[in-house]
């Protein structure tokens, strides 16, 4: 038999390629090493988040106070927290595989590797089987990148996966990496009374996001009791220490806990790429703006690119693989790529950012206001603050908009919007928000 479409990686690309695909009267197979939804859904995403939420309502708990309300003996149990979190992936992943069931697609768990391809067909081994499908998209995620720190290999320590598994709060915590991980597992340990660092090598906190945001960020958990290097390079490691050096010299912190949190690297050993001498793109696998590889038969979505590694990304490119495969033309766009940190209070970008505007000496016109300015910020944050930030062009269309306060999280698509559909400031300013909302910040902001 061979299969219309066949994908390998069952993560938040995979899968919704393997729906969009199947619904649309494709005959699909789905291979998936380990569980479906990826690491998105097992040991990234949705984990982090649902930790997250316990820690924000443990946060408000603590100060119902202040918006009048007694709570006596606030406390937690954390092995009560994790067991949610697991519950919540069993739910999801059922979930997915209903879909799956739902629309005749075959999944395969095993290691697939593609052993060779023409101008026909591509040829795919798993479990000892041979499977034959005339497409193929690869999309097979990412894995943690540990770096070559000295001590490393004799020092216990634990990545993002690990740190989602732990029973018990850590008295101390040394993070290295100041990114979107880094920070939302700062800021889920401080909120649990965990003695924080963290230790990054980048000048601030959370590149490439926003330097103004970032910086509020860090001085917010800063007051919160969480300890920061910036510009620090770690140079060892050894059970419960970290060294490092920075401009003012060698320094080191004695941690019960070391985290690492230095990034991912695409997941491309060992799935035949060299079979069918598939070109390369940074260290992952080069795509055209229809999700092509060099082989017209393979293409390829999410982190495996190297590009834009998200969930949301890998989702919409597996779309767009789909289309061009049905033979519907479809390009992927990159200049409306939200990002989100879960923090509290949670940050929020997509576009432009400032930095990235001034090195390419790029005009552009800044219109910002405090999150204070919504009445629905100051009733749901007693005592927050924030920022939102929006970016023109000299055409006056929106180019960019960076937001810290909650929930800027759901706020962020309305600006998403614009950009994608290449708005100025006068068509913005015709769009009617709901009274009383955080969102209607935007409309403060661009009219202020």
């Amino acid at each position: 038999m061979i299969y219309n479409l066949a994908i390998i990686g069952g993560g938040p690309g995979g899968h919704v390629a393997a729906e969009r695909a199947a619904h649309k009267g494709l005959n699909v197979i789905l291979f998936e090493q380990a569980a479906l939804g990826g690491t998105c859904l097992n040991e990234g995403c949705i984990p982090t988040k649902a930790l997250l939420h316990s820690a924000k309502l443990y946060h408000y708990a603590k100060i119902a106070t202040k918006y009048g309300i007694e709570v006596e003996q606030v406390n937690f149990k954390y092995d009560k927290i994790i067991s949610r979190k697991n519950k919540i992936i069993r739910k999801l992943n059922a979930g997915i595989r209903s879909a799956m069931t739902k629309h005749n697609v075959q999944v395969i768990n095993g290691r697939a590797v593609i052993e060779q391809a023409n101008d026909n067909q591509v040829t795919i081994s798993c479990n000892d089987q041979i499977y034959a499908a005339e497409n193929v998209i690869v999309a097979t995620g990412s894995v943690t990148s540990i770096p070559p720190i000295p001590g490393v290999d004799t020092t216990p320590y634990i990545t993002s996966k690990e740190a989602l598994e732990i029973k018990d709060i850590p008295q101390s915590i040394a993070i290295i990496g100041g990114g979107v991980i880094g920070m939302e597992f700062a800021s889920l340990f401080n909120t649990f009374g965990t003695k924080v660092t963290v230790i990054e090598m980048a000048p601030e906190i959370l590149p490439p996001f926003d330097s103004e945001i970032a910086t509020m960020l860090r001085e917010h958990y800063k007051k919160e009791g969480v300890t920061f290097h910036l510009q620090a390079k770690v140079t060892s490691i050894a059970p419960g220490e970290v060294n490092f050096e920075t401009a003012e010299g060698k320094s080191s912190v004695e941690t019960q806990q070391i985290l690492l949190c230095v990034g991912r690297k695409p997941a491309i050993s060992n799935i035949g790429l060299e079979n069918v001498n598939i070109e390369r793109f940074r260290n992952g696998i080069a795509v055209d703006k229809f999700m092509r590889t060099s082989h017209p038969r393979i293409y390829a979505i999410g982190d495996v690119t190297a590009f834009s590694m998200l969930a949301h990304t890998a989702s919409r490119e597996g779309e767009v693989a789909v289309n061009n495969i049905l033979g519907i033309n479809d390009e992927m766009s990159y200049k409306a790529i939200p990002s989100v940190v879960y923090t509290y209070p949670e940050v929020a970008g997509v576009g432009k950012t400032e930095q990235e505007l001034i090195a390419n000496n790029v005009e552009y016109n800044v219109y910002k206001l405090p999150m204070t300015f919504s009445g629905r910020f100051v009733v749901e944050n007693e005592g927050g603050n924030g920022l939102c930030k929006i970016l023109t062009n000299n055409e006056n269309r929106v180019i960019g908009a960076h937001l810290i306060g909650n929930p800027c999280s759901e706020i962020i698509t309305t600006i998403t919007a614009a950009i994608e559909a290449n708005w100025t400031l006068d068509q913005f300013k015709k769009v009617v928000f709901p009274h009383p909302s955080v969102s209607e910040i935007i409309k403060e902001a661009i009219n202020a």
